[in-house]
């Protein structure tokens, strides 16, 4: 049941490391969407994430300047949701508590930690409501998947839970079948690579696109030698922030090719470059290694292999990962990333009533 009349104006704001990408959308059809680069030097001067807030807010006011007559009749805004505590799939409202844990960065520092509390800033500048949907921290996986092997450490839910669970929604009704009905391998291609196992409409299982689970990808180490990982950080070659930094930011493409631009190694390849040709077979190879081992999860029951993200443009790695997978199910491409349209969606949802909007605690961790 509908809560009032439409259409609804929804403000979006997904803030990355470099940039804020801002949109209005008038129920689903976007009135207008910008994106306000930052320059390295301006963030500089912020020792931390959440300082950059007005900094933000006054480029994103003088961005909507142009669209004032829109804004000021805006219905909610919506965020990018960061590192909080694990949390079930859905649409958030933006709380004391959230602003809390983000502003402190109680569960890491990262670009998206903004994404609640510049919502929540707009929102009380417009006198409405403000939401997240799908943090990075969706965590539906099940007791069997969190065991790592080692008692002092164990496996955590850190993925691209906004792209997948919109492109999962998005290969359920081209199915013509509901999300809650499917069991599907979603695979998010980008700086980060994150495999995971939508069972009936809950990510079960998914390797830590983050801090280095799963195959190596543009910028990521993904899963390593734990013996020979274990050696090389009591090597003395390295501090403790630059073996983090080979882990997340400076591994896989970036270690072996010095750089994470696909359209920059595929020009090597046709030059004759064979050392990158191996290296991104590698990469492509344990992909489809990873989405071989979650069909196992779902026991050979896969009614879909959903490929998504930035890295889905690249013809050939679709390609041969099709080659490599396309006997486990049909394979769906839904190539970039839709996530300033994911977050307009989740937050319609609440505003039509479809869906109610949950309330977070930072108690609900595991």
């Amino acid at each position: 049941m509908r809560k009032e009349a439409g259409p609804f104006l929804i403000l979006v704001i997904n803030p990355g490391s470099t940039s804020t990408k801002i949109a209005l959308y008038r129920d689903l059809e976007p009135v207008f969407d910008e994106t306000v680069r930052h320059s390295a030097q301006d963030l500089s001067r912020f020792a931390r994430i959440a300082d950059q807030l007005e900094f933000r807010f006054a480029m994103i006011q003088e961005a909507l300047e142009r669209y004032r007559d829109s804004y000021r009749k805006i219905h909610a805004v919506v965020g990018r949701g960061g590192l909080l505590a694990p949390v079930e799939g859905g649409v958030y409202e933006v709380t004391d508590a959230m602003l809390q844990d983000l502003r402190e960065a109680r569960y890491g520092q990262h670009a998206s930690n903004l994404g609640g509390i510049l919502a929540q800033r707009w929102a009380e500048h417009l006198k409405v409501k403000a939401y997240i949907v799908d943090p990075v921290v969706v965590d539906e996986m099940e007791p069997v998947a969190r065991i790592s092997g080692m008692p002092e450490m164990e496996r955590i839910s850190i993925f691209h839970a906004l792209n997948q669970k919109s492109v999962a929604r998005q290969a359920a009704e081209d199915l013509g079948k509901s999300y809650a009905d499917l069991n599907l391998i979603v695979v998010h291609l980008g700086g980060g690579i994150s495999v995971g196992v939508h069972k009936k409409g809950r990510v079960v299982d998914v390797n830590n696109a983050l801090n280095g689970e799963g195959p190596f990808s543009p910028e990521r180490s993904g899963g390593l030698p734990a013996g020979q990982l274990v050696d090389l950080c009591y090597s003395g070659r390295f501090t403790h922030s630059q073996m983090l930094r080979k882990l997340t930011g400076a591994g896989g493409l970036v270690a072996y090719l010095g750089t994470q631009d696909m359209l920059e190694v595929r020009r090597r390849i046709s030059s004759g470059d064979a050392h990158a040709a191996q290296v991104v077979d590698a990469m492509a190879y344990q992909i489809a290694k990873e989405i071989g081992a979650c069909s196992t999860v779902l026991e050979g029951r896969v009614d879909a292999v959903v490929i998504t993200g930035g890295l889905a443009q690249d013809e050939q790695l679709v390609g041969d990962l099709k080659g490599r997978i396309a006997w486990i199910a049909p394979v769906l491409v839904y190539a970039g990333e839709r996530e300033m349209l994911a977050l307009a969606q989740g937050c319609l949802a609440v505003l039509t009533g479809r869906e109610p909007a949950g309330k977070y605690q930072a108690s609900l961790g595991h």
